[in-house]
């Protein structure tokens, strides 16, 4: 499965990162993915959506490390750039939100609260 990660990760995001490090977040992003699976739901269980997952985490990560956000203001005099918070995780959660079928449920309960 790992493989098939890293070939979509490198078709997605075409990374200049050494391929022995992307085999190491594509590790992660699967053992991360693992965890949030439902009981009794294996990886192969979901289809394609599991390695796009993945590889949607792995490039979030990627991106999050470059540090670059988005320009909110610049002026010509003195010349000053002002960038803004990046949205965290922006591909993270449609990663998440791509496997939400597969996944546990670790919504809010109520228990015990009288109606």
């Amino acid at each position: 499965m790992e493989q098939q990660v890293l070939e979509l990760v490198y078709s997605l995001g075409k990374p200049d990162q050494e391929q022995e490090v992307l085999k190491l977040l594509c590790r992660c992003a699967c053992v991360r993915l693992d965890g949030l699976l439902a009981d009794g739901v294996a990886p192969e269980d979901c289809g394609e959506r599991y390695p796009l997952a993945a590889a949607w985490m792995v490039l979030d990560w990627l991106e999050q490390t470059q540090g670059e956000g988005d320009i909110v203001a610049l002026a010509a005099g003195d010349l000053s750039v002002r960038r803004g918070q990046r949205e965290e995780g922006r591909l993270s959660r449609r990663a998440l939100e791509l496997l939400s079928p597969y996944l546990r449920d670790e919504g809010f309960v109520f228990r015990g609260v009288r109606g």
